[in-house]
């Protein structure tokens, strides 16, 4: 496998706080969200996730997991709403999942993982561009759903048949015309914290907002999803399973709920 961090044991989360200090700070993501903890905050608003088909444009392996990029230079995909003041944009959505059906969520709830968990990164337009925002304590706002076992997603399946053209690290392919609001759920009742990027830098900057209610996915689009390489063309072919950094310290933070 290439150098620098990874999912590997030589190169795995317990090891990212060697190059990358922020690994012990204050507000490091995922967390465990245990139900019987988290406040009912009535000031939390309700969420708003306009997304604009025609703003999907591409799709990469960056051999840790795989995103679909969107264009982010206008106000047509965007968060409102929810625990966060002002408008925030999306950039891209990508996936964390494991070697098995059982586990590969990021956060889990009261100790429990879900087979796979996805992640829309919006940035916050108070600031120039995705690159100012990023290490801002307000820059990012990411929507956490879980994915669970059961029927076949026909909206999902979209972005797995673009997978075959991505197998390996650094391929990257068009991918247009999809509109990410088909992934959400029925209801957008969601926890609330402050927190990070769950991968290097693991910058402190962003608002998690973790969507309550999973989607469904089946054993065989789970398979689809483990038949992606860590590893690039020509090297030593290494499977992309359990690329989730297991759940961190709360630190005194607090975790609100919308919902009772």
């Amino acid at each position: 496998m290439a150098h620098g961090w990874g999912y590997g044991p030589g190169n795995g989360p317990d090891t990212w706080g060697e190059e990358y200090p922020l690994a012990n700070g204050p507000r490091q993501s995922p967390i465990d969200i245990v139900t019987k903890e988290a406040q009912y905050d009535p000031s939390l608003k309700r969420l708003k996730l306009q997304y604009d088909p025609s703003n999907a444009k591409g799709i990469l392996n960056n051999g840790h997991s795989f995103q679909v990029d969107f264009v982010d230079d206008t106000d047509s995909s965007t968060l409102t709403g929810g625990p966060v003041p002002g408008t925030y944009r999306l950039k891209q959505f990508h996936f964390h999942w494991g070697g098995r059906d059982d586990r590969g969520s990021e956060h889990t709830i009261n100790g429990i993982r879900f087979p796979c968990e996805l992640h829309l990164v919006h940035w916050n337009t108070k600031y120039p561009s995705f690159g100012e925002a990023a290490d801002k304590p307000d820059g990012l706002a990411v929507v956490g759903i879980f994915l669970k076992i059961g029927a076949a997603n026909p909206r999902l399946q979209k972005v797995l048949d673009a997978l075959d053209a991505i197998k390996t690290k650094g391929k990257q392919t068009t991918f247009s015309n999809f509109d990410a609001r088909t992934l959400l759920p029925a209801s957008l009742d969601y926890w609330t914290y402050e927190g990070s990027l769950t991968t290097p830098p693991l910058l402190e900057s962003v608002t998690w907002i973790v969507l309550r209610e999973p989607i469904s996915v089946s054993p065989a689009q789970m398979t689809k999803f483990r038949s992606l390489l860590f590893s690039g063309e020509g090297e030593a072919a290494a499977c992309m399973v359990d690329n989730f950094r297991p759940p961190q310290l709360l630190k005194g933070r607090r975790v609100r709920a919308s919902f009772k």
